[in-house]
């Protein structure tokens, strides 16, 4: 049972780490000025700010330009997660954050495919 809580919480911190690269990644594609994203990260503000503006491009939005959103949202956000854990199979000689990493990138990876599949079937994008 313990290996199992191991898993879900380190499933969770890389999880809200996939939500600050998925937003750092879409910032930086929408803006080129990454002096404001180097700032945020400096005054520790980087994952209010990531979970904040991801949920901002959701409010107000139903129907299909709420799907769409979302699935736009949450493909970045794996894409995050997916580099992320990439790192740690490069970096860390921790078999748990190794193990993880690789759940990660399987899981994850497999998602943006199916994300996509359906963006592209329901939006035509």
């Amino acid at each position: 049972m313990e290996n199992k809580n191991s898993i879900v919480l380190f499933s969770t911190v890389f999880l809200i780490i996939g939500i600050f690269v998925g937003w750092l990644i879409c910032s930086n594609n929408q803006s080129k000025n990454t002096s404001s994203n180097t700032h945020v990260i400096q005054n520790g503000k980087m994952m209010d700010n990531a979970v904040s503006g991801m949920m901002a491009d959701l409010e107000g939005k139903t129907g299909d330009a709420f799907d769409k959103a979302f699935l736009e949202e949450m493909v970045i956000h794996h894409e995050g997660a997916v580099e992320m854990a990439k790192l740690v199979l490069s970096t860390s000689k921790r078999p748990e954050l190794i193990k993880v990493a690789n759940e990660i990138i399987s899981a994850q990876t497999k998602e943006i495919e199916m994300m996509n599949a359906w963006n592209k079937n329901w939006f035509k994008e």
